[in-house]
C-alpha cells in the first residue's frame, strides 16, 4: 500500500490527543509558567521617593525613538544659534563610587571612575530631559565615543593622557572629532539630528552611571577637566544646570549634586546619572512574565521524550520518526502560544494597574516575544524528541534534555555563567527579550537584569540549530524499519 504521510501524522496525532497523561502533562507546562508569572506581576510594587514621601514610581522617560532612557548630566553651556562648534580639552576625569559596605552600615565610597563615566561636548536641541542630541566624549574605560539621541554610539580611539575634543554644527550635521595634540584631528562620526531648532544648547558636560553590584546601582559620580576651551558662534556667559537632578524628601536639597568649579582657564565639572538607554531603571520588562519558562519547560520535554519510548518498540521506521517529530513540535508550539499569550499580555496589565513603570514595548516586540515563546517551545521538544531516539532510554533522555535547556536557563537568572546562552540550546531564551541588550550601557550579567548575550532571533537559531542537528543524525542512524 502506498505510504501516505498525511495518514501517518493523522495517526500520531491520534496516539497523543488518546493518551491523557500527555495531555495533562502538556497542560501542567502551560499551568507553571503561567503561575510563576501571574505570580511575579501580582506581587510587584514599584515604590519611589518623592516630596510627599514614598510613592508609586512615574513613567519612564523616552527618548525620541520611543526607548526608556536616563537623561541626567550636569551642563556648562551657552545657546548657539546656527552654526558653530565647541573645542576642549579634557585633561583628566577622576570620580567616586559606592561599593558594598566591608562593615554593615557604614558607606564604602572609594575613588575610582565606572566603565561607562563619560565627559565631553555636547549639543542638544534643548535642556528638556528625552529631546535629540549629540555627544562626541570620552569614558571611563572605553574611549572616545561619539552618541547621539541615547541609543547610538560610534566608537573613537583609546584615550592615553589628556585629549582634544572638536563638535561641529552644520545645520541639522554633527560632527565629533579627537585630537592627541589640538592640532591633527581625527573624525570620529558624524550624525544627522533632523529638525533641530535655529538655537541649541552647545557646552560640557559629565556624567556618571551608578555603579553595579549584585542587582542595583549605587551611587557613583565622575569628575573631569576641561581647559583650552574655544567657541566659534556663540560668545554668551556660561550657563550651569544639573540636569536631572532628583530632590531629597524636603523637596529643596538636591540628591547627590553636580557642579563646577573654576580654577583659572579650567572647568572641573562633576556630575552623576547617565545620557542613555534606561536598561536597569526603565521599568519592568514583558519578558519577566516568562521568567518561569524553564520550569515549564521540563513537562514538555518529558513529553517528547515519552512520546518516543512509549512506543519505539512498534519497529518505528524513519518516517515514522519525521510525523512524530512534526506532531510533538506542533503539539508543544501551541502549548507556549497558549502559555505566552496569556501570561505576558495579562501579566503586564497587571503591572500597570498596580501602578509600576513598564519598559516601552511596542506591538511587534510583544508578538515577537509571544510567537518567540512558542517555537522555542516546539524547537525543545524536538530536540528532546531527537535524544531519545538517540539514547532509547527515557530518563537519560529527559536529563540530557534538562541539562541542555533548563539547567543553562536557571543558572544564567541566578547570574551564573551566562555564556552558556550562547553556546547551548538554551540560546532561544534570547527570543523573550524585550528590552535591547546595548553595547554601551553595562548591566547585571543575570536574565534578571535583562542581559541575553545573543540577539533574540540568532539566540532561537541556535536551539533550532541543536533540534534539526540532533533529529537529523537520529533518523539518519535509525536501522529499524518495517513494512507498513
Amino acid at each position: 500500500m502506498p505510504y501516505r504521510f498525511p495518514q501517518l501524522l493523522h495517526e500520531e496525532w491520534t496516539r497523543f490527543r488518546t493518551a491523557r497523561g500527555w495531555v495533562l502533562t502538556m497542560a501542567a507546562s502551560v499551568l507553571v509558567t503561567v503561575s510563576l508569572g501571574l505570580l511575579i506581576a501580582g506581587g510587584a510594587r514599584s515604590v519611589c521617593d518623592t516630596s510627599e514621601g514614598a510613592g508609586p514610581c512615574p513613567a519612564p522617560l523616552l527618548g525620541p525613538d520611543g526607548t526608556a532612557v536616563s537623561d541626567k548630566y550636569y551642563f556648562v553651556h551657552q545657546p548657539l544659534k546656527g552654526n558653530g562648534s565647541i573645542t576642549a580639552r579634557v585633561s583628566d576625569m577622576t570620580g567616586q563610587m559606592r561599593q558594598p559596605d566591608a562593615v554593615p552600615g557604614v558607606r564604602n565610597v572609594k575613588e575610582g571612575v565606572v566603565p561607562w563615566a563619560k565627559a565631553g561636548l555636547l549639543v542638544r536641541q534643548s535642556l528638556t530631559q528625552g529631546t535629540p542630541y549629540a555627544a562626541v566624549m570620552i569614558t571611563g574605560s572605553h574611549g572616545v565615543r561619539m552618541q547621539r539621541n541615547f541609543t547610538h554610539d560610534v566608537a573613537g580611539g583609546p584615550v592615553q593622557g589628556p585629549l582634544w575634543l572638536r563638535l561641529t554644527r552644520l545645520g541639522d550635521t554633527l560632527t565629533g572629532y579627537e585630537s592627541s595634540d589640538g592640532k591633527t584631528w581625527i573624525e570620529v562620526s558624524t550624525v544627522e539630528l533632523t529638525g533641530l531648532p535655529e538655537t541649541v544648547e552647545i557646552g560640557l558636560f559629565t556624567t556618571s552611571p551608578g555603579a553595579l553590584w549584585e542587582m542595583a546601582e549605587a551611587f557613583a559620580q565622575a569628575t573631569a577637566t576641561f581647559d583650552q576651551i574655544t567657541l566659534q558662534g556663540a560668545n554668551g556667559s556660561w550657563r550651569r544646570d544639573d540636569v536631572g537632578v532628583k530632590m531629597e524628601e524636603d523637596g529643596k536639597t538636591p540628591h547627590h549634586p553636580g557642579g563646577v568649579v573654576e580654577s583659572g582657564d579650567k572647568l572641573l565639572i562633576t556630575g552623576g546619572g547617565d545620557i542613555g538607554p534606561a536598561t536597569v531603571d526603565g521599568g519592568l520588562r514583558a519578558d519577566l512574565m516568562l521568567i518561569g519558562g524553564g520550569a515549564g519547560l521540563i513537562p514538555v520535554l518529558v513529553v517528547a521524550v515519552t512520546f518516543f519510548t512509549a512506543d519505539h518498540r512498534r519497529g518505528l521506521t524513519r518516517t515514522d520518526l519525521a510525523a512524530k517529530a512534526v506532531v510533538i513540535g506542533a503539539v508543544a508550539f501551541v502549548t507556549g502560544l497558549v502559555t505566552s499569550a496569556v501570561v505576558v499580555p495579562v501579566g503586564l496589565a497587571m503591572l500597570r494597574a498596580n501602578q509600576n513603570p513598564i519598559q516601552p514595548i511596542t506591538l511587534g516586540t510583544e508578538l515577537r516575544v509571544i510567537v518567540g515563546y512558542a517555537a522555542l517551545t516546539a524547537a525543545a521538544a524536538v530536540l528532546a524528541l531527537g535524544l531519545a531516539v538517540l539514547v532509547r532510554r527515557g530518563i537519560v533522555a529527559i536529563g540530557l534534555a534538562i541539562a541542555l535547556v533548563v539547567v543553562p536557563y536557571l543558572l544564567a537568572t541566578a547570574g551564573l555563567v551566562p555564556w552558556l546562552l550562547m553556546i547551548t540550546p538554551a540560546a532561544g531564551f534570547a527570543i523573550t527579550q524585550s528590552v535591547p541588550t546595548f553595547a554601551h550601557v553595562d548591566v547585571v550579567l543575570s536574565l534578571l537584569g535583562g542581559y541575553y548575550p545573543l540577539p533574540p532571533w540568532a539566540g532561537l537559531t541556535v536551539t533550532c540549530g541543536y533540534a534539526a542537528l540532533v533529529l537529523g543524525v537520529a533518523i539518519a542512524v535509525h536501522r529499524r524499519k518495517v513494512p507498513r
